[in-house]
């Protein structure tokens, strides 16, 4: 089927955008190209010193620059269960690389923290400053310039942007995204959600919470709900960085380690010494990114991803913004279940279809670019119809289901959960915004109600404590934005909220921070930009105005006159306890120069973005 009109019009505005800083970047990045080993240019000492510790076949090799070296960037620690797997990989790799012809080396670590440890706490301040940290701690690992290809083992949230970031910038090195798997399923998602709210309400104590989050998150693996890592997943191989089938495999499985196994092969298989050179620079164009968008909305991915992607994406000299995911969200239906926008979990997505047949469901109905360079080589996306399974000992492919196994999890494009993707762009008098709706009854899409306003989370968690919520009104969470506090998540007022709403009342949240990849059910219009810190309006708003926030028809506005609203004082900034003790004043300058939310939330930019204060920031970039 021909191309959703929609997707060939953004994609086409897109490649007009991006048509200097595209051109730049590829000028850049091929002024890196050469045939050969990268390190024939390096002298004598140089390569001694970085074969030094290889054992004598790896060393051999390399002094004869024969075999393709491949550098290991990994994101391993024990404490994420997602990324413990990662702990044995390097050796696997090192063997799987060896059958190959070629050497493999670990090239860096990059930091790795989980949003689930720091969600409401002090840490979760720089949690987003750790993408950008991330892209150039695996810069530091690139930088010797003696990689011919390189695989990224990384899963959750800010781990894989900062390292496809990363990927872009050495765009010239053919990179390979190694993923680990989802955890098998424990206590359903929807169970501890009620068991979170009931303990919000006081009505059990931290013992059954504690029971059933250790029942939720059991084992080495992602988190099984469908939040940023799992949307991460689904980017990495929707965009052509993974291999077909790769997301959703259990970890420490046979299938899991034939995965690895092939992702190593297939790396050393595109690098500038043989005959089919497939640099990340070439896979992630203004198509690949389209189609990223388009996964995002079909799945009902994160929130987050509206900010990472666009860093992403500019990574790459590719300008994108807003309403070219508003745009997309319009024409691309809502195609999947999975929590917070149904009951089951990436598992059961995967057992009914997984990603062979979304893509197969998308390329059907024109959702989707073909024509697309990919890692897995010719055939675009195309070849992301299959799925692994073994034969024996050998992994192969065959065709993914075209029918889905459970309609409750996976429809059809023709008979959608939703018409649209579920994201909206929202813009109004205090600022754009956008907001996930598609978990959202329509019946709570639409609030009107009083500002109560607030300059920290804990604020309103107290206030909740203390009885002052029960009344219906719109929560006004400021100074929360990169400048600010580095945009933490505000996911530890989801229980309350829903608690809320699940009383009667009509509530709704409005902030310049974010909120979980795993939105759920309360109206929210998130990353508003202008932030607070910048001057946004939303620093004008003052208990009690009237807030209208109308999810639907994408709008938000505060019932307050227009000369009055302007010749209001802005708020003065909080005093941020938290820098001091967690070291958040290591990165103040970062907190000087990052830009906005629509722009990624990145210090990194592109390779000629102007100057940030030269831009108007209540605009929508350009």
């Amino acid at each position: 089927m021909s191309l959703n009109p929609t997707l060939a019009d953004v994609t086409a505005r897109i490649i007009k955008r991006s048509a200097q800083t595209r051109k730049s970047y590829l000028d850049a990045v091929e002024s890196q190209m050469r045939d050969g080993a990268r390190r024939v240019r390096l002298t004598e000492g140089n390569l001694a010193h970085a074969s030094a510790a290889c054992p004598v076949h790896d060393k051999t090799q390399l002094f004869g620059a024969s075999w393709p070296n491949i550098g290991i960037i990994t994101a391993y620690n024990d404490m994420l269960s997602a990324h413990q797997p990662f702990e044995h990989y390097p050796e696997i790799i090192r063997k799987a690389a060896r059958k190959a012809g070629a050497v493999a080396q670990v090239a860096g670590g990059v930091p790795a923290m989980c949003d689930g440890v720091t969600q409401g706490q002090d840490g979760m301040e720089l949690s987003l400053f750790s993408r950008d940290v991330i892209a150039m701690s695996a810069a530091v690992g690139l930088s010797h310039d003696m990689f011919d290809a390189a695989l990224y083992l990384g899963v959750c949230d800010k781990i894989v942007p900062g390292l496809i970031m990363a990927a872009l910038r050495f765009g010239w090195i053919p990179a390979v995204f190694i993923p680990a798997g989802p955890m098998t399923s424990g206590l359903p998602n929807s169970e501890k959600a009620r068991i979170r709210q009931e303990f919000a309400q006081g009505k059990v104590g931290r013992d059954v919470l504690l029971k059933a989050e250790a029942e939720s998150y059991h084992s080495a693996g992602t988190c099984t709900f469908y939040g940023t890592a799992n949307s991460n997943q689904m980017l990495m191989e929707i965009m052509g960085l993974q291999l077909p089938g790769s997301s959703f495999v259990n970890p420490n499985t046979p299938l899991r380690d034939a995965l690895t196994e092939a992702g190593v092969a297939r790396a050393a298989q595109i690098t500038a010494l043989g005959n089919d050179y497939t640099p990340p620079a070439y896979i992630v164009d203004e198509k690949a990114v389209v189609n990223g968008m388009a996964g995002l909305m079909a799945t009902g991915g994160s929130t987050n991803l509206a900010i990472h992607i666009i860093a992403i994406a500019r990574a790459a000299g590719i300008l994108i913004n807003w309403d070219d995911l508003s745009d997309i969200s319009k024409a691309v239906p809502l195609i999947c279940k999975i929590y917070p926008n149904g009951l089951a979990d990436v598992n059961h997505f995967h057992a009914a279809g997984g990603m062979g047949y979304l893509i197969t469901e998308m390329l059907s109905e024109g959702f989707l670019h073909d024509d697309v360079k990919t890692i897995a080589g010719e055939g675009g996306m195309a070849r992301y119809t299959q799925e692994p399974v073994l034969d024996g000992d050998d992994m192969v492919y065959r065709d993914a289901p075209t029918q889905s196994l459970d309609q409750d999890i996976l429809s059809h494009a023709d008979k959608p959960f939703r018409a649209d993707g579920g994201l909206s762009l929202i813009k109004g008098n205090i600022g754009r915004a956008v907001s996930k709706v598609s978990a959202v009854k329509s019946t709570h899409q639409k609030v009107s109600a009083p500002a109560m306003v607030f300059d920290d989370q804990n604020d309103l968690v107290e206030a909740f404590k203390a009885g002052k919520c029960e009344k219906d009104f719109i929560a006004i969470i400021r100074f929360q934005g990169p400048a600010a506090n580095g945009m933490p998540e505000l996911h530890k007022l989801t229980p309350i909220l829903g608690t809320l709403q699940d009383k009667g009342f009509k509530v709704a949240l409005v902030t310049d921070g974010r909120m979980s990849g795993a939105s759920g059910k309360v109206p929210s219009a998130i990353h508003i930009c202008p932030e607070a810190l910048h001057g946004g309006p939303i620093g004008r708003v003052i208990n009690g105005d009237m807030v209208h926030l109308d999810c639907a028809a994408g709008t938000l506005n505060v019932e307050v006159e227009a000369s009055e609203f302007a010749a209001r004082p802005l708020a003065t900034a909080p005093q941020f306890r938290t820098r001091a003790a967690l070291g958040m004043n290591m990165f103040a300058a970062l907190r000087r120069v990052v830009s906005s939310a629509e722009e990624g939330a990145t210090v990194l930019g592109t390779l000629e973005d102007a100057p940030l204060q030269t831009r108007d920031m209540t605009k929508a970039p350009n």
